[in-house]
């Protein structure tokens, strides 16, 4: 498991949103780890922004999941599974139309569906405090 590090604040969000981008190779699973107020969803518009999306990004904490289009026609799936009280909610979404699409499926919250998760391959995102700023931590997961 190959992890990578990097600090950041909010004037190089930018910077912080690139890393992830360059960083997570292949994989259409990211998974963005944080507590509360850590900053998952400001990062994810910044990564959304990055990847030319036009659209306003905000988090879909009611719908457990925000469909988001770019410019080539590809789709971005955003997920905030906070809200979610048992794993059969996501059973229910039919979750694997998302994950298997090939498109590119953005989660928050993603220790909300680690029985789902243990069967696939996923980057993992963790923001935490540093300093004066944002600690992030990227690894890459493999399914088995």
């Amino acid at each position: 498991m190959l992890q990578t590090s990097f600090q950041y604040n909010l004037k190089s969000l930018k910077d912080a949103a690139q890393f992830v981008i360059e960083h997570a190779g292949n994989s259409k699973l990211w998974c963005f780890y944080g507590l509360m107020g850590a900053g998952k969803t400001t990062l994810i518009k910044e990564v959304c922004k990055q990847l030319e999306l036009t659209d306003e990004v905000s988090s879909p904490t009611f719908s457990l999941v925000n469909e988001y289009k770019l410019g080539s026609g590809k789709l971005i799936y955003h997920f905030d599974f906070y809200r979610v009280n048992n794993i059969e909610e996501v059973y229910d979404m039919g979750y694997e139309d998302y994950f298997y699409s090939d498109n590119l499926c953005l989660i928050e919250w993603p220790e909300k569906i680690e029985e789902i998760l243990k069967d696939e391959s996923y980057i993992e995102i963790s923001i935490s405090m540093a300093n004066e700023g944002r600690q992030l931590k990227i690894s890459h997961q493999k399914s088995g």
